[in-house]
């Protein structure tokens, strides 16, 4: 939904001339304002439809007032609606997104501070499910057993086998892209993992295939989270932001765990901390659960949800799955008929659990969305605060210095006076560290032009749009 407006100072004489004579022929009662009737007698001569005229009225009446002035007159004026350019949900958000939200992002660079702005390969990108999990948990060979056959680069061991993160999506033969190529690639969602450094890349390529599957779903293999100072010391780039960085783009993220490694390490406690935000996404996995019997299966499953409860810190349960995902039939000796039958029922809901991803592509891409708009407006709110804490002239470095140490209490104040919800704040320690970069001074006042820019398009335009391509017999 392409929205563009200016304001009255932009218009020339000659522009401000006709929309006099205009509005005059419009004001049929000649008291300085059009309402009712006078104003849709005259708009009806637009030919545009009754949606397109109602938002038009919403961005100039913006204050309500149930009439329009020659000011908000101008303003209706000047915007022009055009559907024509939209043909799906997806491309009405890329239109919002560049002309709206951008705008903001750009000004308080929450693309520094959050996460990188959207490419249009962002919203055209298919679903993808993330596996992570300690190594040897079965990550490679679940795909392998969803697919039904092997990938480049996929390999499979005891020992921490996949070493780098592969995303395994469709193509048309069977190739290996290296990670530098692949994150200069306009038509694929990687581009923003260039942050991360060469580092990283070296350690990250994409295996395409031909396959039925991969038509709809992308998925992303990672390498197991080790134990110790091997996951600190031995990666030479930012482990936990690279899982963050996935997460968010991600439909589904699937912990992989092996009844004979329940322990959760610091550093794989880390890992799943880094999903913060992503809580909705996540789905647990008990793999290789016929290993066991059913006595130990019991026993296997109640320490796996007392160690998650410490970890995901959320009231509500997280699905759990519990079977063996390879291609080798259920070892029905350990698991007996009652296991062999459950495993399959679980197996059944998780491909069911994979099969809805397509269908709820779109509410997810509206779904992130809303939550970056929502972040974005924070951040703006918090930055434009410590924008405003600042001196005038003297003190400014002891100032900041202040500022950043009291992060915390600086947010809760941010929160009091905009009644904002304190789970939407970003994490104080990341925030920090970024913020440690700049200059607080450097940063623009709150722009509230710019603010309101993304409360009309959470109220007003997503809603339409969507009402736009619902379907016809709802």
């Amino acid at each position: 939904m392409e929205i563009a407006s200016g304001p009255i100072s932009s218009c020339s004489k000659e522009q401000l001339k006709i929309y006099q004579t205009w509005f005059n022929f419009a004001d049929s009662d000649r008291d300085g304002r059009l309402t009712g009737n006078d104003a849709t007698s005259f708009f009806a001569m637009s030919n545009l439809s009754k949606p397109e005229l109602k938002q038009v009225w919403a961005i100039a009446d913006s204050k309500r007032q149930g009439f329009l002035g020659f000011k908000e007159f101008t303003t209706a004026m000047q915007n022009s609606i055009s559907l024509t350019a939209v043909t799906s949900v997806i491309d009405g958000l890329k239109i919002l997104y560049n002309e709206k939200l951008k705008p903001l992002e750009a000004t308080y660079r929450f693309n520094d501070f959050v996460s990188p702005f959207l490419t249009s390969s962002d919203f055209d990108a298919k679903p993808m499910v993330m596996l992570l999990g300690q190594y040897s948990t079965g990550k490679t060979t679940f795909i392998k057993h969803l697919l039904q056959c092997s990938y480049p680069g996929a390999h499979i061991g005891p020992e921490p086998t996949t070493d780098r993160f592969i995303v395994v999506m469709s193509g048309p033969d069977e190739r290996s892209i290296p990670g530098n190529t692949i994150a200069v690639h306009a038509d694929l969602p990687f581009t923003g993992l260039t942050t991360f450094g060469g580092s990283f890349l070296s350690k990250f390529e994409c295996s395409q295939i031909p396959h039925p599957l991969l038509e709809h779903i992308t998925f992303v293999d990672t390498p197991g989270v080790l134990s110790g100072e091997k996951q600190r010391t031995q990666r030479s780039y930012d482990f936990t932001g690279v899982i963050s960085w996935f997460a968010a783009k991600c439909d589904l993220i699937l912990l992989l765990f092996d009844p004979h490694k329940l322990d959760i390490s610091d550093e794989f406690k880390r890992v799943i901390s880094s999903l913060r935000g992503n809580d909705d996404k996540i789905r647990v996995v008990l793999n290789k659960a016929d290993q066991v019997d059913t006595q130990q299966l019991m026993r296997v499953y109640g320490a796996l949800m007392w160690s998650l409860g410490k970890v995901l810190n959320t009231p509500e349960v997280s699905r759990v799955y519990i079977g063996s995902f390879n291609e080798k039939p259920v070892n029905e000796a350990a698991a007996g008929p009652v296991g062999k039958e459950l495993f399959e029922k679980e197996q059944d809901d998780l491909l069911l659990d994979l099969m809805d991803i397509p269908k709820k592509a779109c509410d997810r891409r509206i779904n992130e969305f809303v939550k970056r708009a929502r972040a974005a407006k924070i951040h703006a709110y918090i930055m434009s605060h410590l924008k405003k804490e600042m001196p005038a002239l003297m003190g400014k470095a002891k100032t900041q210095r202040r500022l950043m140490d009291n992060l915390q209490t600086e947010f809760e104040k941010v929160q009091r006076e905009y009644y904002l919800p304190a789970g939407d704040f970003p994490n104080v320690e990341h925030f920090r560290e970024v913020l440690g970069r700049y200059n607080i001074d450097d940063f623009e006042k709150l722009k509230p032009k710019m603010i309101q820019a993304v409360d009309d398009m959470l109220g007003y335009d997503i809603p339409e749009l969507l009402k736009n391509f619902r379907n016809i017999y709802d």
